[in-house]
C-alpha cells in the first residue's frame, strides 16, 4: 500500500498535528481577507498526499482554487494502484478524495507529465504556489549480480500488474514454479506473498483485474519465502497484515524457532505495537496449535515461511541461463542497538532454489525537473517542514518530502502539515500578491503542445465504465488498463 501499509483512519495521528483548537488563536479561515486575490495553487499527483494536501487548503482558506495534475489518466495514485485488492476497506478513502476533486475551486487535470508536458518553472510562473506531492513511483534496485534474469521482478511492478496499473499491464509474471521468494520483510512483501497463496475464488469479488485472475489461476507456485537482513525485531510489516497470513485460508507458515531464541526477555522492553507483533511471531514459531488450527493446517496445501538474517548476495541462473533458479543468500548477525541495529554478513552463504524473484526492499521517488532540487541518495526534495530549500513558493508533500514510509494517516498529517506552512507563507505575504493566470496560461501550453488533460468529469465517465464491466462478474469494477482505450471511451483519438 508501501511502503509499508495503507490503512484508512488513525485518529491519534490526527490528533498530534491538527491546528490548534478554536479559541485558541484565529483559524486561518478567519485570517485571510475576502479583499485579497483567490490564491492559485497547483498540486502535482493526485495520490493522497496531492489530496490531502489539497483538501488542507480548501478547507483553511475560503478562497483558494487548486489544480490537481496528474500524469495517470486517473486519479488516487496508490489507493488505486498499490492498495492490495482483498483490502476494500482501506480505498474508502477515495470517498474524501471525490468530494474534494467535484468543489468548485478543486480540479484535476489528468494525462499531464509535470517535467515532461510542462515544466515546474511554468507552473511557478501561472501560481502563487507550486506543491509537488508525486510521490515514489520508481523501486529500489538490489544491485547485485543475476538481478536482471528473467523471472526477477519488483514487487511495486509485481502490485501494479495485479492492481491494473497500465505500466505493468504487460508484466507477465510465469508463476509455473513451485517456490517463489520475495526479498524484503514489510507490507507490500506480505500483501505480494498473500496474493501469490490466496486461493483464487477468494479474488473473483475484488477489483484485481482479469488478466492477473486468470495467471494466478493457473499458478503452480505453493511456497513462498519471504526473506530479511535483520531478525523478528526488526521486520517492517504489521500485525494485522501478519494475521493475514496466519490466517491465510490453505496455508500454513513455517519458522524456525532457532531465530527466537532469547527474545522474550528482549521484547520486555520495546515499544506495544512492536512488542505485540514480536509476541505474535513467537507464539506461531514455538507453540503447538490448538487442535482445530492443527486441522486447518495439516489440509494445507500451501506454505509460507519468513528467513531471517539473510540478504541477497546473487540471483542464481538456471543451467540454460535464461531465467531464474535460486538466489544465493549471505547469512548476517545483527551488530549495534536499538535502532542503529544493523545486519553484518558472517562469511556463510547459502543457496534458495526458486523460479520466482520478487524484490521488496523500498520504493524510491525520481526527480522530476532540473529546476527542483533533489537529494538522489535519500529520494526526497530537500525541504524544512515542506517549503522547499531555496525555492520560494515551492513546496512538497508525501513520499517525495520525508521517504516512502508510513500509512496512510501518515501521509494525511504530513500534507496537512505542508499546507498549514504554505498558508501561513501566503498569510505572512511570503508568496507573490498579485494576479495569478493560473490554468489559463498552463492550458494553452499544454495546447500548444498537443495535449488534453482529462478532467474529474472524463474521469467519472471512465469510473462508470468500469464499474459497469465489473457487475456483470459481481466485482466492484473491472479496471481498465489501456490509455488508449480510456481516451476513445471519452471520444478522443488515441
Amino acid at each position: 500500500m508501501a511502503p509499508r501499509c495503507w490503512r484508512w483512519w488513525h485518529w491519534s495521528a490526527w490528533r498530534r498535528t491538527r491546528p490548534p483548537p478554536a479559541g485558541s488563536t484565529p483559524s486561518f479561515r478567519q485570517q485571510f481577507s475576502t479583499q485579497e486575490q483567490p490564491p492559485q495553487i497547483c498540486v502535482v499527483g493526485s495520490g493522497p498526499a496531492g489530496f490531502y494536501t489539497a483538501q488542507h487548503l480548501l478547507k483553511h482558506h475560503p478562497r483558494a482554487h487548486v489544480d490537481i495534475y496528474e500524469k495517470q489518466l486517473v486519479p488516487f495514485g496508490l489507493v488505486r494502484f498499490g492498495v492490495a485488492p482483498d483490502h476494500p476497506e482501506v480505498k474508502n478513502v477515495i470517498n474524501t478524495f471525490t468530494q474534494t476533486a467535484r468543489s468548485d475551486r478543486c480540479a484535476f487535470r489528468g494525462n499531464v507529465a509535470v517535467g515532461r508536458d510542462v515544466a515546474v518553472s511554468e507552473l511557478r510562473a501561472a501560481y502563487h504556489a507550486v506543491v509537488l506531492s508525486y510521490g515514489a513511483e520508481d523501486h529500489q534496485a538490489l544491485e547485485i549480480p543475476g538481478e536482471e534474469l528473467p523471472g526477477v521482478f519488483s514487487a511495486r511492478a509485481f502490485v501494479g500488474w495485479y492492481n491494473g496499473l497500465p505500466e505493468n499491464r504487460e508484466l507477465a509474471p510465469d508463476l509455473s514454479c513451485d517456490t517463489a521468494v520475495i526479498l524484503g520483510q514489510g507490507n507490500v512483501a506480505l500483501d505480494v506473498a498473500r496474493i501469490l497463496l490466496t486461493p483464487p475464488e477468494h479474488l473473483e469479488k475484488t477489483d484485481i483485474t482479469e488478466a492477473a485472475l486468470g495467471v494466478l489461476r493457473q499458478s503452480r507456485v505453493k511456497t513462498v519465502w519471504i526473506v530479511g537482513r535483520r531478525g523478528p525485531l526488526q521486520v517492517a510489516f504489521t500485525i494485522k497484515e501478519l494475521r493475514e497470513m496466519i490466517q491465510l485460508p490453505g496455508t500454513r507458515p513455517i519458522l524456525d524457532p532457532a531465530d527466537f531464541l532469547g527474545l522474550q526477555d528482549r521484547i520486555k522492553e520495546v515499544p506495544r505495537q512492536r512488542k505485540r507483533l514480536t509476541e505474535l511471531l513467537l507464539r506461531t514459531a514455538t507453540e503447538k496449535p490448538g487442535v482445530e488450527e492443527a486441522a486447518r493446517q495439516a489440509l494445507a496445501s500451501r506454505t509460507w515461511g519468513l528467513r531471517f538474517f539473510r540478504s541477497p548476495q546473487r540471483v542464481l541462473p538456471s543451467p540454460d541461463g535464461r531465467r531464474v533458479a535460486g538466489v544465493r543468500l549471505a547469512v548476517t548477525r545483527l551488530e549495534g542497538v536499538g535502532e542503529a541495529t544493523r545486519a553484518a554478513p558472517t562469511g556463510d552463504t547459502e543457496d534458495l532454489p526458486c523460479g520466482l524473484v520478487l524484490s521488496s526492499v523500498g520504493y524510491k521517488s525520481r526527480p522530476i525537473d532540473p529546476s527542483v532540487p533533489f537529494d538522489p541518495k535519500l529520494g526526497v526534495i530537500p525541504n524544512m517542514e515542506g517549503r522547499v530549500i531555496d525555492v520560494p513558493g515551492l513546496y512538497c508533500s508525501g513520499w517525495v518530502k520525508r521517504g516512502p514510509i508510513g500509512v496512510i494517516a501518515t501521509t494525511m498529517a504530513d500534507s496537512f502539515l505542508t499546507g498549514q506552512m504554505l498558508l501561513q507563507d501566503l498569510k505572512a505575504g511570503l508568496l507573490p500578491s498579485g494576479p495569478k493566470p493560473g490554468y489559463a496560461t498552463i492550458e494553452a501550453l499544454l495546447s500548444s503542445r498537443g495535449v488534453r488533460p482529462v478532467s474529474f468529469s472524463d474521469w467519472e465517465k471512465l469510473d462508470a465504465e468500469e464499474v459497469s464491466r465489473g457487475k456483470g462478474a459481481g466485482k466492484p469494477r473491472e479496471k481498465l488498463l489501456d490509455p488508449q482505450e480510456m481516451l476513445r471511451l471519452l471520444g478522443r483519438r488515441a
